[in-house]
């Protein structure tokens, strides 16, 4: 969507948030020495909001496996675009990124989570879909990706979906692209993770790896000279923020809270220090009302 377009609504939502936060503190948030300081944002009583607020903390299931996106660093914790986004989300409840409880959660795990209250959110290159959404909702979309192909460096031979037709291609279980697999007629190898593709795509075992573009880029460039990423995408991959089914006052506090991000400028930084490294910038889609 063209920004310009935008930038009402993206103002207004902005303006929402800090204006829920300035009436919340009471003053103006002065200090002595005239700087301003943020005041600690308050809630409704008996939101999803007031509950975190209070509280301090928040769990967050994330990917702990894809390059870029959610990856464990060497000192134990994630990092990527998805990690950045909830970091957002809980700045705008008060919570600081060293109070935020991360959980792994694969493509399978993602619902049973949310709906057993395992995580407050899931922020995990998570597609919006119907069939999830029978079951959760989502807050965004904050990024749209599509479906792609991951080949070994010397392979010519695959060059888009229709090549894929009657081959082992591998992608995870419970995920939107391995039903898409399926769909156009591959035999989809089915795994808990992405990075588990990666060692049966050297052996030959299977011919490509096919998920969202995104990841797979994240995971060429992981392993440089290995892999290739080839093909135009073929799907359309709307990447929303789970939480619980009709928690609509929640859904529609993350929505303003990205918003404001794209405004201010922090989702736009938290993409160039992650993503950005290898992916070009693209404006965020337009968040879907919250229902």
């Amino acid at each position: 969507m063209n920004m310009k377009k935008r930038m009402p609504l993206i103002a207004l939502a902005a303006a929402s948030v800090l204006a829920l936060a300035a009436c919340a503190s009471g003053d103006t948030g002065s200090t002595d020495g005239g700087e301003s300081a943020a005041p600690a944002p308050t809630f409704a009583e008996g939101t999803t909001m007031a509950a975190l607020a209070d509280a301090g903390t928040m769990t967050v299931g994330t990917k702990f496996d894809q390059p870029l996106f959610g990856l464990i660093n060497l000192d134990g914790e994630p990092e990527g675009f998805d990690v950045e986004i909830a970091k957002i989300i809980a700045k705008g409840l008060g919570i600081a990124p060293e109070n935020i409880q991360w959980k792994e959660a694969v493509s399978a795990n993602r619902e049973p989570f949310i709906e057993n209250g395992e995580v407050d959110i899931v922020v995990a290159t998570y597609t919006i879909n119907d069939k999830r959404k029978e079951v959760v909702d989502f807050a965004g979309p904050y990024y749209l990706a599509g479906q792609s192909i991951l080949v070994l460096a010397d392979n010519d031979t695959i060059k888009s979906e229709d090549d894929l037709v009657g081959q082992n291609v591998c992608s995870v279980t419970g995920s939107t692209p391995a039903q898409k697999l399926a769909e156009i007629g591959a035999i989809p190898f089915l795994t808990d993770t992405y990075t588990n593709c990666l060692e049966p795509l050297r052996s030959g075992d299977v011919v490509a790896v096919s998920t969202d573009n995104v990841i797979l880029a994240g995971l060429a460039a992981q392993n440089e000279g290995e892999f290739k990423v080839v093909g135009k995408p073929f799907t359309e991959e709307p990447y929303g923020i789970g939480l619980k089914k009709d928690d609509t006052e929640f859904c529609t506090f993350i929505n303003e809270t990205l918003e404001a991000a794209y405004a201010d400028g922090s989702y736009e930084e938290a993409w160039n220090s992650t993503a950005g490294t290898v992916l070009p910038y693209v404006d965020p889609p337009a968040v879907e009302p919250c229902s």
